[in-house]
């Protein structure tokens, strides 16, 4: 408490990491994740919400493919809002929306940050003159540095060179243009730490580019991309590209919602096509050609003539990384086509992956059923069906010449204060797809049948209960897996907001799962895994220009008949974001102990903006960050964050090339951003 008060009275020289939906995107990242320690890429999904905040959706101009990348909404509270407007004419007031039924208060509340009502932007009279005088432009700049020396970056005795062969600074340009929500341009360029960047050898620059420009219309062409895009259909069984997300702290995510082609903007190097595609309708039906070609970083055997593994990290660092770059050529082409109705949606997804050099048969018994060969073709059936407060959606896919994939769910709301979710998969364990994220326990959905079930329940304004429970079984070896599996996993959380300014939340979560003992020998079977989350959370706001963010976690961890382990993390968030100031900011003080690196503990911190941070609290120690964000002149913005770890009672810090000498890891990062 002595902390809290002394940094209350501190005038703080710090600045928000974001801009003013800084704390709304954080909530809804936080609402449809399932656990921060999947890597998913949110500044695409962060950035697409930024340009809704900025320039709200009009409610009477509004499409259900616009709603949907709004994320939090479920598919029965966006057929709710386009039904409104149907039924009792076009929207009047925003406020409109707390008169249908499905939205919750919390969903309403969240929803006014990103519509208006008014008069919907046309493309209308198109000039070149006003193609660049009426856009809008956005240029950011972003470098950042571990601050302490690493081990990849040092020349030892018995070596000629560094391990890594470029310079420790991060760098990120990116650009984009758009023009009435119709026309826009994506321009991104990064080089990682360790990357080569402009040198004698390395002349390319930038490690890793890429960019689209596309076209949203409303007649014949509705969509266009030309370059990096991406492709979501049905429920991710047969082409899923991009992010995507599953089970969360909330139903919104269970049922996917698929935006078919979009432009891709993020900076993973790996889930994307390169090409072009578009989305042609005409009445009720809406096809969507595609075709992609680029290069795959890719791991070869000693013979250099088969494919032993696909590399995405996207790191080209060392010499061996560098090899690996770009080794393995991909040709996709293929169709979606669709049928889409008020209350019916039934589309086809088919196409066909070709590699220039065939993947290799593993040599480990779990992999013997993966994908082998240079050619693959995939086809999905996907359905969505509405019915009054119901919502009916699957997908069947099939990898021609190996297996079947299918996932079927329903949602209901059952009354304005009762939803519930139930979904079934199967997944074969020969079904291949390079481009599948359906709802699954393991990283993509192959070898695995599960039965899923969520109930959100609103007890009145202040109260409100998530829960679910999913139990999983796994037909076949996985990793570590020596032998068929099964287990499951259980969540609940409790949201209590007493009033505007304080709120209260709780969670339980419950993973378990089977694994190798630690001394595995065939044949002395598997052992429980119980990982158990146990997290409490207060906000509250001070005034108009303070808030504060606390939160509590212990995660037991126990496998088999070993004694249990512990983990526990403790943090201190403050918010400082004046109305109308040039400065604004916040930071945080956590203290952490985890026995070892099963028990470590996930965490979202803010970051500058488009960036997140999500570091494993393992070990004891302490970590803090300070955000500045100073705005110099309208539409100039300078963001800095500062970090730093110190670990008690350790030597050293990381391992292999990352590792540091010393017991602090502190990383700083600088941002600017031009809007013009």
């Amino acid at each position: 408490m002595g902390l809290i008060l002394l940094l209350f009275f501190l005038k703080p020289a710090i600045a928000n990491s974001q801009d003013e939906s800084t704390d709304i995107i954080e909530k809804i990242l936080d609402m449809i994740s399932r656990d921060p320690s999947d890597n998913q890429d949110y500044s695409n999904i962060a950035e697409r919400l930024n340009f809704y905040k900025k320039n709200p959706i009009d409610l009477n101009a509004a499409t259900s493919e616009q709603l949907k990348e709004l994320v939090f909404l479920s598919p029965i509270q966006i057929k709710e809002i386009l039904d409104h407007r149907v039924k009792s004419g076009f929207f009047i007031d925003v406020l409109e929306l707390q008169s249908i039924g499905s939205l919750d208060s919390e969903s309403a509340s969240l929803l006014l940050n990103f519509v208006r009502v008014g008069l919907p932007s046309q493309l209308q009279d198109l000039t070149v003159k006003k193609l660049l005088q009426k856009a809008e432009h956005d240029l950011i700049l972003r470098v950042g540095q571990v601050l302490e020396g690493q081990a990849g970056f040092t020349v030892s005795t018995n070596a000629e060179e560094a391990n890594y062969q470029g310079s420790a600074l991060r760098v990120l340009t990116r650009y984009r243009y758009n023009y009435s929500n119709t026309l826009a341009a994506s321009i991104n360029m990064e080089k990682d730490a360790g990357e080569q960047f402009f040198n004698k050898i390395y002349k390319r620059g930038f490690d890793f580019y890429s960019g689209n420009i596309s076209f949203r219309g409303s007649g014949l062409l509705k969509k266009i991309v030309v370059g990096d895009y991406a492709l979501q259909f049905g429920q991710g069984l047969a082409m899923w590209s991009g992010s995507g997300f599953g089970k969360g702290a909330g139903i919104s995510t269970i049922a996917k919602q698929d935006f078919g082609l979009k432009p891709y903007s993020s900076v993973n190097e790996s889930m994307f096509l390169r090409g072009a595609s578009g989305t042609f309708n005409y009445r009720k039906i809406s096809f969507t050609p595609f075709m992609s070609r680029k290069k795959i970083d890719a791991s070869l055997t000693e013979q250099g003539e088969e494919v032993s593994s696909l590399n995405i990290s996207g790191l080209h660092r060392t010499k061996s990384e560098i090899e690996n770059k770009e080794r393995l050529s991909s040709t996709i082409y293929g169709a979606n086509i669709q049928f889409n109705s008020k209350n019916l949606n039934i589309g086809l997804t088919t196409y066909q992956t070709q590699f220039s050099l065939p993947f290799s048969i593993g040599k480990s018994l779990y992999e013997q059923y993966d994908f082998r060969g240079s050619s693959l073709t995939n086809m999905g059936i996907h359905y969505d069906y509405n019915f009054k407060n119901t919502y009916f959606f699957g997908e069947t896919a099939h990898s021609l010449t190996s297996g079947y994939a299918l996932i079927n769910g329903i949602m209901s709301s059952l009354s304005p204060r009762v939803s519930l979710v139930l979904l079934h998969r199967q997944y074969a364990k020969n079904y291949h797809s390079f481009f599948n994220q359906s709802v699954a326990e393991a990283s993509n959905a192959v070898n695995e049948s599960g039965f899923y079930s969520a109930l959100a329940l609103k007890f009145d304004s202040k109260w409100d209960l998530f829960t679910y429970s999913d139990f999983f079984r796994f037909p076949w070896l996985k990793f570590r897996v020596d032998g068929p599996s099964s287990g499951y996993e259980i969540l609940a959380q409790m949201n209590y907001r007493m009033n505007k300014k304080l709120k209260l939340s709780g969670r339980f979560k419950q993973q378990v799962r089977e694994e190798n003992p630690e001394d595995f020998n065939l044949g002395s079977g598997l052992e429980t895994v119980d990982k158990q989350n146990y997290r409490f959370e207060i906000s509250y706001s001070i005034n108009d220009r303070f808030s504060l963010r606390n939160r509590a976690e212990i995660v037991r961890y126990q496998k088999g008949s070993a004694k249990y382990e512990l983990g526990f993390l403790n943090y201190q968030d403050i918010i400082y974001k004046p109305l109308s100031s040039k400065l604004s900011g916040n930071m945080r003080f956590g203290i952490f102990d985890t026995e070892s690196f099963n028990s470590r503990i996930y965490a979202y911190e803010n970051d500058v903006l488009y960036s997140y941070s999500v570091p494993a609290y393992q070990g004891r120690g302490i970590r803090f960050y300070v955000n500045g964000r100073y705005t110099l002149v309208r539409g100039f913005d300078i963001w800095l964050r500062y970090s730093l770890t110190s670990y008690y009672g350790q030597q050293t810090v990381g391992s292999g090339d990352d590792l540091i000498n010393g017991n602090k890891r502190s990383d700083l990062r600088l941002q600017i951003r031009y809007q013009f």
